[in-house]
């Protein structure tokens, strides 16, 4: 166990996994919990929430969970309420939760348009709304927001909603970082590039492969300069890095990790 978050509380929204494996925010959760953070997490999927939670505990962490529609005002601060109950503050925030739906605007329908931007945007927008508050008063707090390459680049298939939504993402980050710098506040944005995750098997399956997962993941692995796609606890660590007190003269800033492929996209 380490102690770069010795002490801290982090507040974690879409710490389950889509599926089996190792997922960004279940990847958080669980390298902040061994770095000493305790932790309140949230996700759609209590299972999968649940789950994440009793590998932290197994290990000897401190993890609450709890089932939040991130996108609804009322259950977000329901989650805030919980976490200063549970654990008295929030030191750290992180914005992990996120859908993607190819399609351009042709393809996309205007429902789709609207759920996007409202779990990919408008959850920011609340999880910040009820958090900066505490982290205020206490004088000090570190935002991290999971974007995406795709807020800056096309990456090889159209999915406007999703880039439109990460790029807002960026940009929301920025201007909270900015307005909260002089209070003692940090936000930033980590921008994963192609990561081999669960969240990107059933979105993203038949526009590669034709619903041939494993063939799917080969032709990603090779369009990387480094012949592998990343996976979660590459973004975990860039979090980690961003949340602690090492990142404290780090603000605003957009950190991309994606083993160099968007260069290529240049």
């Amino acid at each position: 166990m380490g102690e770069r978050l010795k002490g801290k509380v982090a507040l974690v929204t879409g710490i389950g996994s889509a599926g089996p494996g190792w997922g960004n925010g279940k990847a958080i959760a669980a390298l902040f919990a061994r770095e000493g953070a305790s932790i309140l997490g949230c996700d759609l999927r209590l299972a999968a929430a649940e789950e994440t939670r009793e590998i932290i505990t197994s290990e000897g962490g401190k993890c609450t969970v709890m089932q939040v529609d991130v996108s609804r005002a009322d259950q977000v601060e329901d989650m805030v309420q919980q976490c200063l109950e549970e654990y008295g503050t929030i030191d750290i925030l992180v914005n992990n939760v996120g859908i993607v739906e190819v399609g351009g605007p042709v393809e996309l329908s205007e429902e789709s348009w609207d759920r996007i931007m409202a779990v990919n945007v408008k959850s920011v927008f609340l999880t910040c709304k009820y958090a900066l508050p505490v982290m205020e008063k206490n004088g000090h707090g570190a935002i991290v927001n999971v974007s995406s390459i795709a807020a800056l680049r096309f990456t090889g298939y159209p999915s406007c909603a999703y880039n439109a939504s990460k790029g807002a993402v960026n940009q929301l980050t920025q201007n909270v970082a900015i307005q909260y710098a002089g209070k003692g506040i940090r936000a930033n944005c980590v921008l994963p590039g192609l990561m081999n995750t669960p969240m990107i098997q059933e979105p993203l399956k038949k526009t590669y492969a034709d619903g041939d997962i494993q063939k799917m993941i080969d032709i990603r692995d090779k369009q990387c300069p480094t012949g592998k796609m990343g996976d979660g606890w590459d973004v975990a660590n860039a979090a980690l890095f961003l949340a602690s007190d090492e990142a404290k003269y780090i603000n605003g800033e957009n950190l991309v990790v994606d083993g160099g492929i968007i260069c290529k996209f240049a």
